[in-house]
């Protein structure tokens, strides 16, 4: 059963912080790409940043490199992102998507097609 849930969105003002959680099942973190993405009203869905299940290959979109960072918790089939320095256009519902890939030796590309597994969602609001 595919299980990702997400935690840690809120409101915060541009320049602060916010740290997004997503809880796995095993079998779904397990041998698999985790991911973040978002979608912010009338835009289409876009990669923020994905991770190999145990730690490799972190992978970020241009436009969070140097401010977020994605992280992993094997032990409780969690992953994070750590989102710094926010700005308003980070405004947006963050989602968690796996891909399972047993080998994990090629990152996918970090577009929704590419992942099989999702979450309901965190809000995140950063106000100017």
């Amino acid at each position: 059963q595919v299980q990702l849930a997400e935690s840690g969105g809120g409101s915060t003002h541009a320049g602060g912080s916010l740290r997004l959680s997503c809880a796995a099942s095993a079998s779904t973190y397990t041998r698999s790409w985790m991911a973040w993405f978002r979608q912010a009203p009338g835009k289409e869905r876009e990669g923020v940043a994905l991770i190999y299940f145990d730690g490799r290959q972190p992978t970020y979109a241009d436009s969070v490199k140097g401010r977020f960072t994605i992280s992993q918790d094997s032990a409780n089939n969690t992953v994070y992102l750590a989102m710094n320095s926010l700005k308003s256009e980070d405004s947006a519902m963050y989602y968690c998507a796996a891909r399972r890939d047993v080998l994990g030796w090629i990152a996918p590309q970090l577009h929704p097609s590419e992942f099989h597994s999702w979450g309901q969602g965190t809000q995140v609001t950063v106000s100017s």
